[in-house]
């Protein structure tokens, strides 16, 4: 039903629910992390109003960042490029661009941060490289594709990222943008974890990855109905039809 309504949309409504879209998408992944943003920050950020003299532009750059990856993974589901280290990569230094200056490829974590966000176990720094393989091993395996539901890829992915933690920050954001990049790619929309669900998904990391599936997939419901609203609403049509 979905698909159907936005196959009906314009460029220009198409256009206005992305924004809006990603709006959202920054402020409750960013409030994950335990960084808030102001509404009013989001659209300065996003619409390039900023003062060149403010003292917040490194937070309208974190915020352009956040916005230049999303519009990286869209990019990326819609043209259904396989996902590979390189991939991953990428949307690190999208998040962290000076990580790419120059400098060669982005660098794996190199200790364990004793003050973090997230409070489950993490792997050695010795281990990460190897770790990184063995998922994309797992990824592009034959039985995953096989005996796996996509939903359940994405979910199983973001949860093993988050547990190697390869980045010396934004390991979080690289590892949902990762998932939504898989989930798009077979046609789903973005699944946002909520910024009320932060406790609910934090205690999930520290359990298992079940216990994460069960977060995204409500997350992914909750995106399936907040599009039918919107375009329920673009189009006149009662919630009832």
């Amino acid at each position: 039903m979905l698909r159907e309504l936005e196959k009906r949309a314009s460029p220009e409504q198409l256009e206005d629910f992305n924004y809006r879209m990603d709006m959202s998408w920054i402020h409750h992944d960013s409030a994950l992390e335990g960084t808030v943003y102001e509404p009013s920050e989001l659209v300065a950020a996003i619409n390039d109003n900023v003062a060149s003299d403010s003292a917040l532009i490194p937070v309208y750059d974190d915020i352009r960042n956040y916005k230049a990856a999303i519009d990286l993974i869209r990019r990326l589901s819609k043209a259904k490029c396989e996902v590979d280290l390189d991939t991953i990569k990428e949307i690190y230094t999208t998040l962290v661009p000076e990580e790419a200056e120059g400098k060669g490829p982005p660098k794996y974590r190199k200790d364990m941060p004793l003050h973090r966000v997230y409070f489950h176990e993490i792997s050695a720094p010795e281990k990460i490289s190897y770790k990184m393989r063995q998922l994309l091993t797992w990824l592009h395996s034959e039985e995953t594709e096989r005996t796996m539901h996509p939903t359940r890829i994405a979910s199983k992915a973001h949860h093993t990222l988050l547990q190697i933690f390869p980045f010396p920050k934004h390991s979080g954001k690289v590892a949902r943008l990762l998932m939504n990049l898989l989930l798009m790619r077979e046609g789903y929309p973005p699944a946002v974890l909520h910024a009320t669900d932060r406790q609910r998904y934090y205690d999930a990391l520290k359990t298992s990855s079940d216990a994460v599936a069960v977060v995204v997939n409500d997350a992914l419901a909750n995106a399936v109905d907040s599009g039918l609203r919107f375009w329920n609403r673009e189009f006149g049509i009662d919630d009832e039809e």
